[in-house]
């Protein structure tokens, strides 16, 4: 079994073949986390989830780059955002039993423009701290973005959410900021970058970090891994990214893919079989 826990099917690059992309996912053992990034998106993760007895999850949640108006340039897409504000009483409506997390939420330096960055910075820090006490009122994992933000990210988690459950999701850090999230008890999330980073940060993370503490995703439809490179990538492509951890820990791939999943499945309190 395999465990991607980290894709958006629920966006508009699966609109004409969602379920073919899910079927073709649950065929392969790989189960799968839909997360939004929006309100409209954390629905249509719902709705998906909704759908399946088994093998599909939602994660619910307001991406930092949305709560305020800017274009963005992503790999295979470019479009403008609409500025958003965290509703916990829309959110709180779709809380079903197939939702196991609050997010895609957290920080996002990335784009800052110098003449609104500190009005940007606090909204962001506003809106991630509103999904962490949502997280932790309605018992939820939390699934953490951050872009050149990690010194930040941390303090706010330190101070918000110290010892609560959450996972860094596409960490591509070095071992020693790896390490600091470990610390704190939150797992690292490794997509198709490890199977083509070049600066050996990475593989150092996969290393040294605890094996129990690693989970795997795609972030589809971004981040495609080889043998795809090129391709909108989806969740059943979430198997080069064991086969790489496993290559880099010295590891048998089904070792990788058991541990992996029965780790997503502890922390989304997921109960598999």
């Amino acid at each position: 079994m395999l465990f991607d826990t980290h894709t958006h099917v629920n966006f508009a690059a699966f609109k004409d073949d969602r379920d073919e992309v899910i079927k073709r996912a649950l065929a392969e053992n790989t189960w799968l986390i839909n997360v939004g990034t929006q309100a409209d998106t954390s629905k249509t993760a719902v709705d998906l989830a909704a759908k399946y007895p088994e093998g599909v999850y939602a994660a619910i949640g307001l991406h930092p780059v949305h709560t305020w108006q800017q274009m963005l340039d992503e790999e295979e897409s470019h479009f403008k955002t609409r500025e958003e504000h965290f509703d916990t009483t829309l959110y709180q409506s779709m809380i079903t039993d197939k939702v196991v997390a609050v997010g895609e939420c957290g920080l996002d330096y990335f784009r800052l423009r110098e003449d609104n960055k500190e009005k940007a910075i606090e909204l962001q820090k506003q809106a991630f701290v509103a999904q962490i006490n949502f997280a932790k009122k309605h018992k939820l994992s939390l699934v953490v973005h951050c872009r050149d933000a990690y010194d930040d990210l941390l303090e706010v988690l330190k101070s918000e959410y110290a010892g609560m459950p959450a996972v860094i999701h596409s960490f591509t850090d070095t071992w020693e900021t790896a390490k600091k999230f470990l610390d704190q008890g939150y797992y690292i999330a490794l997509n198709g970058i490890l199977t083509f980073d070049k600066s050996g940060r990475l593989a150092e993370v996969v290393k040294s970090a605890p094996f129990d503490r690693i989970l795997t995703e795609t972030d589809a439809p971004y981040l495609t891994p080889p043998p795809h490179r090129g391709k909108r990538n989806e969740p059943a492509y979430v198997r080069y990214v064991a086969i790489k951890i496993a290559e880099i820990k010295g590891l048998d791939t089904e070792e990788v893919m058991k541990q992996t999943f029965e780790n997503a499945c502890r922390l989304f309190n997921i109960k598999a079989f």
